[in-house]
């Protein structure tokens, strides 16, 4: 008889055949743990009553829960082959085991769910329609900006239809990068940064910890510890004395 607890659990519980893949692997074949033991413990925590359950996957029990099975149990295997594995609806015990109980359910494996796959492909499409939208939009300066993280000095190469174009491509295949990118008040104090040391209007000492002029030598500012010296100028940039020094490498880049 199963207890209130468990059938918490499985309010809203549907009879259904269910499939379950392994996570980021595809092996021929994959034995999950199917009893508890000392050496691979199978454990459910029942939070309402502090206590852990054991758990076993018997084919002739309805639970899944060792202190609810009676009798003889014949123990079952749990084994995924190449990747997956399919449970008929009329292995109930089975299904609540990997659904609702198993410690390496969302780890190792989880249950395919197509009405959750479907509205996860919808949110990435949305978040990649308006990342492409904002790339078709942007100026070639903020462009290059952004794209400057994803492909380094080359961008300074491009010509601005390949730009355009790689910044598409990147707005495509890593939406929500270029969209975090594109809210980065910093990106573009970065790039001029950046594009200040490439044309030797700045430098940049070996130990990559203090910046000066290169045309006479004179320290502007000591890089933090630690910190990216790139990132750095460009916070430096928005304090009074950077903000002096920032309009005179604008000038001077334009």
């Amino acid at each position: 008889m199963a207890t209130k607890e468990k059938r918490k659990e499985e309010d809203g519980w549907e009879i259904k055949d269910r499939l379950y893949h392994l996570i980021n692997k595809k092996p021929l074949t994959l034995r999950l743990n199917c009893k508890h033991s000392r050496r691979s413990p199978l454990l459910y925590f029942d939070e309402d009553n502090g206590e852990q359950k054991e758990l076993r996957y018997a084919t002739n029990m309805s639970s899944p829960f060792v202190d609810e099975q009676k009798g003889t149990a014949t123990l079952g295997h749990i084994v995924f082959k190449s990747g997956r594995l399919y449970v008929p609806k009329e292995s109930q015990n089975l299904q609540k085991l990997l659904s609702l109980y198993h410690p390496r359910r969302d780890k190792e494996y989880r249950e395919f769910k197509p009405q959750v796959r479907a509205a996860s492909d919808i949110d990435y499409l949305e978040l990649e329609i308006d990342a492409l939208n904002i790339a078709r939009d942007l100026d070639i300066d903020q462009g290059e900006a952004i794209l400057r993280v994803e492909v380094g000095s080359r961008v300074s190469k491009m010509s601005s239809k390949e730009l355009k174009r790689d910044l598409l491509v990147f707005a495509k295949n890593n939406p929500k990068l270029f969209l975090e990118l594109v809210s980065d008040e910093n990106i573009q104090l970065r790039n001029i940064a950046i594009k200040a040391i490439e044309g030797r209007i700045l430098k940049l000492s070996q130990d990559n910890r203090t910046v000066s002029w290169a045309s006479n030598g004179r320290k502007l500012m000591t890089v933090p510890f630690d910190e990216n010296p790139y990132s750095a100028l460009a916070v430096w940039f928005q304090t009074d004395e950077g903000l002096e020094v920032f309009k005179s490498i604008d000038k001077k880049l334009s």
